[in-house]
C-alpha cells in the first residue's frame, strides 16, 4: 500500500478490502487505479473485483497465495513489443495460462498546470515508448516510472506544473489532474495483449479456436532451432509467436516463448510437441485457452 502515491491509496485500499471480503471474485493487475490493466481487468471479468499491486510480482503472488483467483498480466505490444520481465516471471510462478484479453491503448497527457508549463512526461517505459516521437516532437523528457496511473498520483502529489503523466484516459481525472492533451500514442493501431493467470488450468470445454502456449530450450548444436520447430511445419501447425531470450550470463544456450494454435490432444499438434521434445533439453506447456482474437 505504502509503496503507491498518496492520492492513490484510498482508492487501493477500498479495493483491497473488496477483494479481500470476495477472493474468488478478485482479479490482481499491476498498477494503481485507472492503469490500462485495470480497464482490462474490468473488461475481461465484468463481475470481478480488480485488486491493484504495485509489481507483476506482487499480482503474481496474489494468485499463488490465495488472496485473488486470477492476475490479468500485459504480454506484448503491438508497437512496443514484449513486456519485460514476464517470460521470466511466467515460467517461475508455477501459475498456469487460462485466458488471453486485447485492449486498445490510448493515451493522454496529463499535469497540474498548462501543456506549456510541461518538461518531463512520467509513465511506464512501455507507455513512454509507445509515445515517444509525441515526447520528441514536443521537447518533453520521458521519465520511467512503474505504472501508468501510478505516475498520474505521483503528478498530483508532486503538483509541479513542469512534470506530467502519460495515464489512460480517465486516470487523470481520477487523480485530479488537468486533461493536456489526447490521445497522443505514435499510432492508432495500438494495442495490448494480456494473458490471465491462475493457480490451476480449467477443464477445456466447448469451442475453441485455442490457444497453446510453452516455453523452450535448445540443445547448444548447430540447426538446433531448425530441428526443433521442423515439427510444427511438417504437422501443418500454426505458430503465431517465437520470442527468444537469454536466461542467466553464460550465453551458451537460448530459451523460447511461442504461442501456436491449437490444444493438446489434437494428433497434429501432439506430434509437433513430440518431435520438440526429442530435440530440445527441456520445454514445458505454460497453458491451453480459447482465443479471444482468432489468429489466420
Amino acid at each position: 500500500m505504502e509503496n503507491f502515491a498518496a492520492p492513490a491509496r484510498p482508492i487501493v485500499a477500498r479495493m483491497v478490502e473488496a477483494a479481500a471480503a470476495e477472493p474468488s471474485r478478485a482479479v490482481a493487475y499491476q498498477g494503481a487505479p485507472g492503469a490500462n490493466s485495470h480497464i482490462a481487468a474490468l473488461q475481461a471479468f465484468p463481475d470481478g473485483l480488480p485488486l491493484p499491486c504495485f509489481s507483476f510480482e506482487d499480482a503474481i503472488d496474489a494468485v499463488k497465495e490465495g488472496s485473488a483467483d486470477c492476475a490479468i498480466i500485459p504480454i506484448e505490444n503491438s508497437l512496443h513489443g514484449r513486456v519485460a520481465d514476464i517470460h521470466f516471471l511466467l515460467p517461475e510462478s508455477g501459475l498456469v495460462i487460462t485466458g488471453e484479453h486485447f485492449l486498445p491503448i490510448r493515451y493522454d497527457l496529463a499535469g497540474t498546470g498548462t501543456i506549456a508549463d510541461v518538461k518531463e512526461a512520467m509513465s511506464h517505459t512501455q507507455a513512454l515508448g509507445q509515445c515517444r516521437h509525441w515526447l520528441k516532437q514536443h521537447n518533453i523528457t520521458p521519465v520511467a516510472y512503474p505504472d501508468t496511473a501510478g505516475a498520474g498520483a505521483v503528478v498530483a502529489e508532486l503538483n509541479d506544473p513542469s512534470i506530467a503523466a502519460l495515464v489512460p484516459p480517465g486516470a487523470g481525472q481520477l487523480y485530479g489532474l488537468n486533461l493536456l492533451a489526447e490521445s497522443i500514442a505514435d499510432a492508432d493501431h495500438n494495442m495490448t495483449r494480456f494473458v490471465v493467470l491462475a493457480r490451476e488450468a480449467p477443464p477445456l470445454s466447448g469451442e475453441g479456436p485455442w490457444m497453446t502456449t510453452f516455453i523452450f530450450e535448445v540443445k547448444n548444436v548447430p540447426a538446433a532451432l531448425y530441428k526443433a520447430l521442423g515439427g510444427f511445419a511438417t504437422n501443418g501447425v500454426n505458430m503465431t509467436k517465437l520470442e527468444s531470450y537469454q536466461r542467466g550470463g553464460t550465453f551458451a544456450a537460448t530459451e523460447f516463448y511461442a504461442d501456436v494454435t491449437g490444444r493438446p490432444g489434437e494428433a497434429h499438434l501432439d506430434r509437433a510437441l513430440e518431435e520438440l521434445t526429442f530435440h530440445t533439453k527441456w520445454a514445458r506447456v505454460l497453458g491451453t485457452y480459447r482465443q479471444a482474437r482468432e489468429r489466420g
